[in-house]
């Protein structure tokens, strides 16, 4: 969902917003609000992107250990 800067202030759209991402979040559906700003938006694009990865390294390092059975005395 792409939001103008003139939607993101408009208090009744995001309350009828509200309501349709929970219709949604029932369907397993997880929805993604982008809101028009002032920042650059490759930039801040770039720095998403890159959090993301980073994350989901992590989050392969902690599966991997999660499978990897300990050794007793390691620590």
């Amino acid at each position: 969902m792409w939001l103008t800067r003139r939607e993101k202030q408009d208090e009744e759209l995001r309350n009828q917003l509200k309501i349709l991402y929970q219709q949604y979040k029932a369907n397993k559906y997880f929805v993604v609000e982008f809101q028009s700003g002032d920042q650059e938006l490759s930039k801040e694009t770039s720095a998403l992107l890159c959090y993301n990865r980073k994350r989901l390294a992590e989050q392969e390092v902690y599966r991997e250990r999660a499978r990897t059975p300990r050794r007793a005395g390691a620590g």
